[in-house]
């Protein structure tokens, strides 16, 4: 045996040995390189991050920008307020997450303890309004009513409301002048969000947590303008959070204010003429249903023909936009969105669709004289039109014979255009057209018209109304061909029949399709708002401006002024000559026409007006009432939903939004004192040196003075029919309404 002398190594533990000595090394090394990127390298950007630890940020909220009428009198400000907020941070960190705190405020408040707790939980897919959708890191507002009382008791007893602040802040104000509530054109705004936050910064207008954002109407659309920026001033901590300095203050920067082309008078002069209307409409029969009418929704707009602008805009139901400053209630959120609300958030002046009836008959007439017929030819008015053992009738079956278009334009003949649609039908080559492409004058005007676009009106989620062209019916017809088949039978019931129809030649433009289409029924879709623009281009010579409401941008210190001006985007296909015989022919139906018995005694020598009724049909509901009318200064279009006929829901309430206007009293003269907007507001308010912006006086209510039963013709019991003594014998109110129409014609058509 080999002794190995105590002292010895063998060579594997000398490897070991440097091994471990290398590794030591190694692991020294790489500290040291590190020790030194951090403290000399590095050492400047994170000795800032760690002073950044100690110092804390306080939001100061830009106030808002105020949105103003066209006289300068406020539709939207601030004014302060108390608030109560709670920091969800801080209610977190309590054993029951704040509860106990959230429902002993309740107390002070007057409030439910479950409605406080709903207003701090965060938003998410599963939970419903009222709760919280902003950063979950700032203030959450209670409540914006409290009183002083209630303000002193939280402040007083702070340790009992950890967590809770209470002080004064801007809130945001529908001020409604007037009365006028423009609660669609205006919109509202809640707590910006995380993702919104994310989106923004590297943007040249990032969000801060405690930014308010418009999220409808004019408060979204120029929110950039309207926000301003918060200011954030910075103070220097100690690790106990007391302030030992301050670092550094940037100041809010107020929004700019926004003027607009609303008037506040004549908006709400507007708004009660539409509400009235639709209350009396519940009042009358309807002949065709046995029922009262429903006259559940509706839209009137006032624009200025010759610019675009938007003079009133108002939609119902409606609501109050207040009811969204410092969080909406469960209640109030219901009431907004359930099914029995009938949706008053919508904006159905530019949201609303529906057929037009025979207010479309401009586009008809338009692309009758493209195709080559004239204007002043004459055109068989005959009682009933018959295509394949279809029978489509005129007016309680009306006749007068062989008459122009503008005479068919008065008196609203159906069967006119029938002939015409059909004609035209035929020389495109019918269910199978002839190679290349058909002419489709009817459907290519009423694109020219600005029909089935937007119209691009600055407010946002504008829709854009259907033309059921060729292309349309084959891309639908692809879409539900599979359903129609399916539900389809040639002997069920009326809606299995057209799915039967629907399911063989849905994609193939019939005849009584385009018969339909003609008088604006069938798949046809206008909203308000095109049918503004399309009778405003018809009163200024033909040019279509793009509807505008904001009309300039103003800074807060009132030294910058930003005019937003009008703008045209086409002109309509329409000859000098044929817009002279439309102005005559749209005329005569206010004094002799359609909607005569509705204007009998209005001053037409002196204020020459022009209209256009339309009794729209809708499967399984009520007639829709449209009316659409021009003076030389303004275009004035109302919509009421199961109403019934054009003139005899909405008549006396146009009429009445013009004496308004003009100052026409109820015995027919006017009185310039008592006109509202004779003629269009061009300048903009006057800016005071310190940039405040100087309003008139506001009325209490400008509808009270104005609203007077005009002096023509009572309107009979049921709404839809002419006095024996209405002007003209057999010129009623012939605004086509007629017995339920199919959508399509039956096969045998073809």
């Amino acid at each position: 045996m080999t002794n190995i002398p105590a002292t010895g190594r063998t060579p594997r533990v000398q490897i070991r040995l440097v091994v471990i000595q290398i590794l030591v090394l190694s692991l020294l090394g790489t500290l040291g390189g590190r020790l030194w990127y951090l403290q000399v390298r590095q050492g400047a950007e994170y000795q800032k991050e760690a002073s950044g630890n100690h110092v804390q940020q306080v939001v100061d909220p830009a106030p808002r920008g105020s949105i103003l009428d066209a006289r300068g009198v406020a539709l939207a400000d601030n004014e302060a307020r108390l608030v109560v907020s709670a920091s969800r941070t801080d209610l977190l960190k309590q054993k029951d997450d704040g509860k106990a705190v959230l429902a002993k405020l309740a107390g002070v408040l007057g409030m439910k303890p479950k409605e406080v707790q709903q207003k701090v939980r965060l938003c998410d897919s599963e939970t419903p309004q009222p709760c919280w959708n902003g950063s979950p890191f700032q203030p959450i507002p209670i409540t914006d009513k409290a009183t002083a009382k209630q303000a002193m008791q939280i402040r007083e007893r702070s340790e009992d409301f950890p967590g809770i602040s209470a002080e004064p802040e801007a809130v945001r104000r529908y001020a409604a002048p007037g009365k006028s509530n423009t609660a669609q054109v205006l919109g509202y705004l809640s707590p910006v969000t995380d993702e919104e936050i994310t989106e923004a910064k590297d943007t040249d207008s990032p969000f801060l947590r405690s930014d308010m954002v418009g999220r409808s109407g004019l408060e979204r659309q120029y929110d950039k303008e309207l926000r301003g920026k918060a200011g954030v001033t910075r103070y220097e901590v100690d690790n106990l959070g007391r302030v030992i300095g301050k670092a550094e203050a940037d100041p809010a920067q107020p929004g700019s204010n926004l003027v607009t082309s609303i008037d506040s008078r004549v908006q709400r002069v507007a708004e009660y003429e539409l509400d009235h209307a639709m209350k009396v409409a519940r009042q009358q029969d309807d002949k065709v249903t046995g029922e009262k009418y429903k006259a559940d929704s509706g839209a009137v707009i006032v624009m200025e023909a010759k610019t675009g602008r938007i003079v009133a805009m108002a939609s119902n139901p409606t609501y109050d936009p207040n009811v969204w400053v410092g969080g909406i209630s469960a209640k109030n959120y219901k009431a907004l969105t359930g099914k029995k609300s009938d949706y008053p958030l919508l904006n159905r002046a530019i949201q609303g669709q529906a057929a037009p009836g025979s207010t479309f008959k401009v586009v008809s007439t338009a692309a009758a004289v493209q195709a080559g017929y004239p204007f002043d030819g004459r055109y068989p008015c005959t009682s009933s039109y018959s295509v394949g053992g279809q029978v489509f009738k005129n007016f309680e079956g009306e006749s007068f014979g062989p008459i122009p278009l503008g005479r068919a334009l008065e008196v609203s003949c159906d069967t006119v255009f029938y002939g015409l649609a059909d004609r035209e039908w035929k020389r495109d080559g019918g269910i199978n057209p002839k190679k290349g492409q058909p002419k489709d004058y009817f459907f290519k005007t009423a694109h020219q018209f600005g029909l089935g676009k937007e119209t691009g009106v600055d407010l946002p989620n504008e829709v854009t109304g259907r033309v059921p062209d060729r292309q349309w019916k084959l891309d639908y017809w692809k879409a539900n061909k599979d359903a129609w088949c399916k539900s389809g039978k040639k002997d069920g019931s009326y809606v299995e029949k057209i799915a039967y129809e629907n399911c063989l030649e849905g994609n193939k433009m019939r005849e009584g399709d385009e018969i339909n289409y003609s008088i604006g029924q069938g798949d046809t879709l206008v909203t308000p708002i095109q049918e503004a623009v399309m009778y405003g281009a018809v009163a200024n010579g033909g040019t279509m401006y793009t509807p505008t409401i904001g009309k300039a941008v103003i800074s807060p210190d009132g030294r910058s002024v930003q005019e937003i001006k009008p703008q045209s985007h086409g002109k309509l296909p329409v000859s000098k000559a044929t817009l002279k015989g439309m102005h005559d022919a749209f005329a005569g139906v206010v004094t002799r026409g359609t909607a005569a018995w509705k204007f009998n005694g209005w001053p037409q020598n002196k204020i020459p007006l022009h209209a256009k009724t339309g009794t729209a049909e809708v499967y399984g509901k009520q007639t829709t009432s449209w009316l659409a009318t021009f003076s030389k200064d303004y275009s004035v279009v109302m919509t009421i939903a199961q109403a019934g006929t054009g003139s005899g829901a909405s008549g006396e309430a146009v009429r009445n939004i013009y004496s308004a206007m003009y100052g026409v009293q109820p015995d027919g003269k006017i009185d310039p004192k008592k006109a509202l907007l004779p003629t269009p507001e061009k300048s903009l308010p006057k800016v005071r040196p310190d940039g405040t912006i100087k309003s008139p006086k506001v009325a209490d209510d400008p509808a009270k003075d104005v609203h007077a039963a005009p002096s023509g013709s009572p309107s009979p019991d049921d709404g839809s029919q002419p006095p024996a003594t209405a002007p003209s014998p057999g010129t009623g109110n012939r605004d086509t309404r007629r017995r339920p129409r199919r959508r399509g014609s039956r096969r045998k058509l073809t």
